[in-house]
Parts: C-alpha cells; structure tokens; sequence
C-alpha cells in the first residue's frame, strides 16, 4: 500500500540558526493524520537535523547528490558521504537542478543507480513548463523524463522511488494546477508505470505534487485518488504553514 507523504524542500534558504529553531518548531507538532514527514535541508545542517530528528518519525533528505562514487568533483557530495550520516533519502530532476545547473535525463539516470546502489530512497522530480502545457505537449514531456532518466531500473527498484510531479509553470509563480489537473496528471503517470512495470507496483509507488501547495489548497489536491502528498517549497519554511499542508491529507 502506498505511503502518504510530505517532504518540505528548504532549498537554499534557512542560516543555521533558523534552520535548528524550525527542525524543532517541526518535530514537536503533532500531525492529525499518518503522513510521512521528509526534510530537504540545505547540505550544512544535514548531520545536525537527523540528530535532532532522532526518536521521531521524521525523515531528512539531501536535496541532490552527485553520480560519482568519489574523486575529484569539487563542492560535490557523494551518496556515501551522505549515508554515512544517516541520511538515506535525496531528491533528484527537481526543475531548478534541470533548468539552472542543466541536468538531463541521461545524467539523472546515472544518479538514480547511484543512489538505489547505495539502497537510498529516491524522490524523482518532473514536469512540463508552461509552453509545453500550452502546446498541449505535456503529457509527452513528462513520459520522456520519465522513461529516459527512470525507467531503466528494475521492477525490485521500485521499494525505492517517490515520485514527485512538478508543473514548472506552477513553482514560485503562485499560479496552481487545478486539482482536476493534478489528478489527470497523476491518473496519467500512474497508468504509464503500470504499463511498464505492471499493476502492483503503479498502485504500490507514491505519487506527490510539488507546485505551490499551501495550506488553503491541500486539502482539495490531496483529496485526488492518485495525489499522495506534496514536494513543498516555500510553504515548508514556516511551521505553521507546512503543518497546515500536512494536515490536509
């Protein structure tokens, strides 16, 4: 049975401080429901957050990491590094790595096996921006992002894929896809993997939105059949608001 979850992506936001006093605003709120909370904090406070997470459900997440296994990559980590501390979760093609540090799908795959090879879990962003949607390309868009940086891993694989749909054209923009929209792009996703890779694993795999979520409008997506959460952006950066979205499944 698939997992409901909540991952709060900090990108680069949060100093030090900032970052202790909201990891514990977090750990000490008390959700109304059984959804997974992940944490995507900023590289420098990984080891202090899964320390201060310890004894809680909570899990945290890098925000990326790099395919090698080591060597000379200067300002990268590698997936041993971040394991090494506790940290087995990592969020890989979210758009802004694709658009601002030109990822492809070719690259993601290599990380995707990095990753699964050290048994991490993988939350595998994509999505169409907006002139894909209005070219009404999108559905293409994101079965080539899905087939070419995903779908060459095993079936067994799978115990270790979240899938995160982001609708570029509705990150930092306040613009939303309707709930009708997220739902048809869900349903669509659901139906692709259970072409490839069968019916158990389609109904088994969790399928977030990650686009503008807040609190006044999670309930409503979360309500679809195939939306199991949410990849979160600005709104994970205030306690309240993120507990708020949390709280809408």
């Amino acid at each position: 049975m698939r997992k409901n979850i909540v991952a709060g992506n900090w990108k680069m936001n949060k100093d030090y401080p900032q970052a202790i006093t909201l990891i514990n605003e977090i750990k000490t709120s008390k959700p109304n429901n059984n959804a997974e909370i992940i944490l995507a904090t900023p590289y420098p406070y990984l080891a202090k957050a899964v320390e201060l997470v310890e004894g809680t459900t909570i899990k945290i997440a890098a925000q990326n990491m790099h395919q090698a296994e080591g060597g000379a990559f200067t300002g990268e980590v590698a997936a041993n590094m971040l394991t090494s501390i506790g940290v087995n979760t990592v969020i890989l093609g979210h758009s802004e790595r694709r658009a601002y540090f030109h990822e492809t799908d070719a690259l993601l795959a290599n990380k995707v096996d990095t990753a699964l090879k050290h048994d991490m879990t993988v939350i595998f962003c994509f999505g169409e921006e907006l002139k894909d949607r209005q070219d009404n390309n999108h559905f293409n868009i994101v079965e080539f992002q899905l087939r070419d940086g995903l779908f060459h891993i095993e079936k067994e694989n799978w115990k270790n894929i979240v899938l995160a749909y982001e609708p570029v054209w509705a990150i930092g923009t306040g613009e939303t896809a309707t709930p009708e929209q997220a739902q048809e792009m869900h349903a669509f996703i659901r139906n692709l993997v259970d072409k490839v890779f069968g019916n158990e694993v389609a109904e088994n795999v969790t399928i977030l939105y990650g686009g503008s979520v807040k609190p006044d409008n999670a309930k409503e997506i979360f309500s679809k059949p195939d939306v199991d959460g949410g990849l979160i952006g600005g709104a994970s950066l205030q306690a309240n608001d993120f507990f708020g979205i949390i709280n809408g499944i």
